[in-house]
């Protein structure tokens, strides 16, 4: 692409001579110019086609989706331990702001929101595998045991819903404190309806909705931040793989990937929009009028 180094180089050593490297990269296509071979490689990725790795001639969905199910399973650990934890957060803070709780709230959600998940990895690694060997210091467990894979993604998963936590704590905080000043929660409040029903169950879920469209953004931020947490655990995942993968100039890998990661943060935000309606009546009655006018 733009960047120095060609894949030919790699496969034939420092000794190749110039011919043997153009002749190399003529048989790869890489001599063409680049919007042909962007061309071409879109549209063989239309059909499902997303080329052949160079070291190994294995094609590169085969590899992709040998390496999607631990990303796929960090990504979902983090998001879900940080919702574990920075709901409640945001929730307790809301229900009591300005106070002494809601201080402390603020205070460790802006240093986790301050923390870089390479940062935060390297700390886990060395406090509670190294030091404390409580956790699995490097890979991704048997492929065979489940426990042993859910064991070896708790500190990488750690790693990335830390930054989390923090945001959705300050976000679920200012969103359940806007909701809960709406006149229908007054009025509830007016009839004597009991603060944990109007919090429960008509307050929290429509003060979800910015919170969850910030996750569904924040897919591509996850992301990036796996590919250190793979790399410094050495777990086998798309991160990895992507990262490998640029060191060596193969292309195909570093393509393939990117279209995944797009494909994944597209289909993410498609889920986020669609749940919407779901949790909150209100956009359920702002569609329904919609959806009978087109009948």
């Amino acid at each position: 692409m733009l960047i120095p180094g060609d894949p030919a180089t790699v496969l034939l050593g420092s000794r190749a001579t110039p011919e043997t490297v153009a002749a190399l990269n003529a048989q790869m296509g890489l001599n063409l110019p680049l919007p042909e071979r962007l061309f071409q490689f879109l549209a063989r990725a239309l059909t499902g086609n997303l080329g052949n790795d160079v070291l190994s001639g294995r094609p590169v969905s085969l590899m992709l989706l040998e390496a999607l199910p631990n990303t796929a399973l960090l990504a979902v650990t983090s998001i879900f331990m940080a919702i574990l934890v920075g709901f409640p957060l945001g929730a307790v803070s809301a229900l009591y702001p300005r106070g002494l709780f809601d201080q402390v709230i603020a205070f460790i959600s802006v240093g986790f929101v301050s923390a870089p998940s390479f940062v935060s990895s390297i700390f886990l690694l060395l406090m509670f595998a190294l030091w404390l060997n409580w956790f699995p210091v490097l890979g991704a467990g048997d492929i065979g045991d489940p426990l042993d894979q859910l064991w070896h993604v708790v500190l990488p998963a750690v790693a990335l819903a830390v930054t989390w936590v923090g945001y959705i704590a300050r976000l679920l905080r200012s969103s359940l404190l806007e909701v809960l000043n709406e006149p229908y929660v007054r009025t509830m409040r007016a009839y004597g309806v009991s603060e944990t029903v109007v919090v429960m169950k008509y307050a929290l879920k429509p003060a979800c909705i910015p919170t969850l469209a910030i996750l569904g953004m924040g897919v591509g931020e996850l992301l990036g931040g796996a590919v250190f947490a793979e790399v410094i655990f050495n777990r086998p995942g798309l991160g990895s793989l992507i990262y490998g993968a640029i060191e060596l100039r193969n292309y195909p890998v570093v393509q393939g990937g990117v279209v995944v990661i797009v494909l994944l943060f597209v289909l993410t935000n498609l889920l986020v929009d669609l749940s919407y309606a779901w949790i909150d009546p209100r956009v359920r009655a702002k569609l329904a009028p919609k959806a009978n006018a087109t009948k």
